[in-house]
């Protein structure tokens, strides 16, 4: 099991991320992580 533990978690990681991508979170994500790099560089 030891073994295959790093293949399993990058397929998690993969399976989860196309999830994030389908249901439209990628807008939602980016939006907040410009707002939060403006508001750390006194910006926004």
């Amino acid at each position: 099991m030891k073994r295959y533990l790093p293949l399993l978690t990058t397929f998690a990681f993969i399976a989860l991320l196309v999830l994030g991508i389908w249901s439209g979170e990628v807008h939602a994500v980016w939006h907040k992580a410009v707002t939060v790099c403006l508001s750390c560089m006194g910006i926004g």
